[in-house]
């Protein structure tokens, strides 16, 4: 694996760039400007969704790229599903797009392929694993199994991980850095600087950041709430 990545995106802030098919910003020419505009804040890594954006992010861009697949909607049952980079099938997609690391679903609900091939299928072709959990258990186990990035994606948006908390999941974040070997990912739930801050200071190796940078329409309604 290039664990040279590992090291470009230590201490950085990495951006989610995403849109659903359904919003404004999903066009090509739209979701390219958006990843210029993050590059040009300081972004030190890209989240994409799909291939399209993983090649565009690779054919534009010189810092790391982490890939991943959405369906283009939710089901109502999203909590309960596997749905981010779901199988093989998806993985050799990004990795065909170029990606640098690929990003996908690490918890031990029932899914297509088991977290043993995802991660032999990620490391064949020299790429990072990034496994998005949602509890303790889970990132151990997928730690275990060899993946190289453990990232708190999906705490709080799981049936096993609860509720989500009023912000970042600092408490997993702790137990995750100081139970497992592997670089941990603070992801979710963060608006504010101070939380950055506090997650480095935590032991997050780095920290991803996307609806208080990329998702206007989720920007606009905090303060139409608030007003």
């Amino acid at each position: 694996m290039d664990m040279d990545i590992l090291e470009k995106i230590r201490g950085e802030i990495v951006v989610s760039s995403q849109a659903a098919p359904d919003e404004p910003l999903y066009k090509e020419d739209c979701m390219l400007a958006m990843m210029q505009s993050v590059v040009n804040g300081g972004a030190g890594a890209l989240r994409v969704a799909g291939a399209r954006d993983v090649r565009n992010a690779k054919k534009h861009f010189s810092i790391p790229v982490i890939g991943l697949t959405k369906p283009e909607k939710l089901p109502e049952n999203w909590k309960s599903i596997v749905y981010i980079t779901p199988s093989l099938k998806e993985i050799k997609e990004l990795i065909e797009a170029g990606a640098d690391i690929i990003a996908f679903d690490a918890t031990l609900r029932d899914r297509k392929n088991s977290l043993d091939e995802m991660i032999s299928e990620i490391h064949k072709t020299n790429k990072l694993a990034m496994a998005d959990i949602s509890t303790l258990e889970e990132g151990i186990n997928a730690a275990k199994l060899g993946a190289d990035i453990i990232s708190t994606t999906l705490a709080g948006y799981t049936e096993e991980s609860g509720d989500p908390t009023d912000g970042p999941d600092f408490e997993l974040l702790k137990k995750l850095v100081s139970s497992v070997s592997k670089p941990v990912i603070l992801e979710g739930r963060i608006w504010e600087p101070e939380e950055v801050k506090k997650a480095f200071e935590l032991g997050a190796h780095c920290v991803v950041i996307g609806s208080a940078i990329t998702r206007p329409q989720l920007i606009t309604k905090r303060f139409c709430e608030g007003k």
